[in-house]
Order: C-alpha cells, then structure tokens, then sequence
C-alpha cells in the first residue's frame, strides 16, 4: 500500500431529449457529441426522456430508434422524468425545509411586464412575491391563483467552468421549482436527475449555456455535486437561426425517404465535426474535443443528402 488515495472512476455522460417530436440534425449532432465526449472518457453514457411537458405520442420511442439506428448505445434501461416524481419532490421539501422556497401568484403576463421595467435584469424573476404577509398569500389563495414555488436564491451570479467556453459567469434568480400545476420545473428536474444517475459530465447546445449557472447554484445547495459541462455550437439554418423541423428535410425519417442510410446521416454529422467516419466506432477513434468546430454548423442545403 502506498498511501495515495485512487483516482475517481469517471462517472458517466448523458442525452435527455425531450419528446415533443422527432428529432432533427442539430439534435443528432448534439446526441452523437455527448456520446462521444462520455465514450472516450471511460465514462457510461444515459439516456434520459424528459417527458414532464410537451409529450407527443409515439415520439419518445422514434427518438430512442433513430439514435439506435445512427449508433448510438446507451447503458442501463432508458430514465422517464414522469416516472421519478418522488425524487423531485423529495428535494422541494429539503429546500422548504431550509427556508429557501417560497410561493409565487405571478401569471406570465405580470412577471413579463415586471421584467421590462427599467433596470430590472434581463429574464430574471423581479421578487415580487418573495415578502408576501400571510394576509397577501391568503387573499392570493381565496382569489384562486395558483401558487408556483420558487427558490429563494441567496446569490445573483454563480460561476461555472465549461470545457469548450471556459470560466463562465452568468445570473441566477428565483427559479421555480414547482410549477403552479404540481409539475416539477425543468431546472430541478435535470439536477436531481444528473445527480441521482452518477452524471458528472454534461454535453448540449451551447444555448443552454446561459442557465447552467442556475442549476449548478441549486446542485450546490442541495449538496450535490456539479457536473463538468460542455456547451457546444448549435446546427442553424441558411437564414441564421436554430435548426428546426419546419427547415425541411431535417429529421431521419426525412432523410431516409430521400433514399439516404443511417449511416450516410451519421457520415454527414461526422463531416460537420471535421471528420470522415460512417459509424460511432470509427468516429470515437477519431474524436479529440480539442477540434470541434467554435462556430455552429450552418445547414443551407437541407437537400444536400439527397441522391439524384
């Protein structure tokens, strides 16, 4: 025995589409990166539905198909937010317990409107309900609002190393935790969820970058740990803006009614990296982080898989 403590086995990576529909290229780019980035760091790799909101039927499944179907393998049985309710509520009551939560009568309209006042920050919660009297909860409940639960924040900024972006510090307000129907809110969700499944690396579109100051906060006071992230660039179309189904032939689905394989999608994915592959093996061989393209993929000829 020599004395020195082992290093840490890495933990594991994850994918956690939402199922609101098929998924598109900037999705299967996404979703191939994070395997990728878990794959050559000896790390186990999730998958995670998060179907807490916006379910269309059918679409989780063609979600897991095409990601099978480009190569993509996962460990251990696929997690569905909707089955893991207690473990969210679990961490609610921890934090009500601590004093951290209060509740919110705020409609949409009223904290948009809030939000715009002058020197109010940018999409942050204003605080308007967070020193409510018992009196003006009551008259709130006796008026039928219903009642989110929020975090009551004791910081405004919290900063996050990110591989790809490095030292980044961003807002954090009073996040909800709970919305005013009873479903629990995206940020507490992926945190109980990462840290619940040993998540210690988390890869996704760099526009999430922005919100992962918050959700590194609430791991931290829920004594959990922070993962490692890695925001990479997104997949645009030709006029500059996020990828999205409406751009055309955009999902595998789509490509393989053009007579385009799997593995010509997965070689154009891999082309967009830098690279020449047509499976996940020959391109995990290839893979170093260090290469990946800064800028996001300009898509402008959503056709340019199609065979003639």
């Amino acid at each position: 025995m020599t004395g020195m403590a082992a290093t840490p086995a890495p933990g594991a990576g994850r994918y956690a589409p939402s199922p609101s529909g098929d998924l598109h290229l900037g999705n299967l780019r996404t979703a191939v990166l994070a395997w990728l980035f878990a794959r050559t760091t000896g790390r186990r790799f999730v998958l995670r539905v998060e179907d807490l909101d916006r379910v269309r039927p059918g679409a989780a499944q063609r979600q897991l198909d095409d990601l099978a179907a480009i190569g993509l393998d996962w460990d251990g049985p696929v997690l569905f937010q909707s089955e893991r309710l207690a473990g969210y509520t679990a961490a609610i009551d921890r934090l009500t317990a601590a004093g951290r939560t209060y509740e919110c009568y705020c409609t949409r309209a009223e904290i948009q409107q809030a939000a715009t006042a002058p020197h109010a920050p940018m999409g942050a919660y204003p605080g308007t309900c967070r020193e409510l009297s018992d009196r003006q909860r009551r008259e709130r409940r006796a008026a039928g609002r219903p009642a989110a639960l929020r975090l009551r924040a004791e910081v405004t900024d919290y900063e996050i190393t990110d591989l790809l972006h490095g030292a980044y510090r961003g807002g954090v307000d009073d996040l909800v935790l709970r919305r005013g129907d009873g479903t629990p809110a995206y940020n507490l969700a992926a945190v109980v969820d990462d840290a619940d499944s040993g998540i210690d690396q988390v890869v996704r579109g760099d526009d999430l970058l922005s919100s992962t100051p918050r959700q590194a906060y609430l791991a931290e006071l829920l004594g959990l740990p922070v993962p490692t992230y890695a925001h990479v660039p997104l997949v645009l179309n030709g006029e500059g803006r996020r990828l999205a189904k409406r751009d055309g032939a955009v999902t595998l689905s789509d490509q393989r009614a053009l007579g385009n394989t799997p593995s010509d999608v997965l070689a154009l994915l891999a082309r967009s990296l830098g690279y020449e592959a047509h499976t996940m093996t020959e391109l995990r061989g290839l893979f170093d982080p260090v290469t990946i393209p800064a800028e996001p993929w300009i898509l402008e000829d959503i056709g340019l898989l199609e065979r003639h």
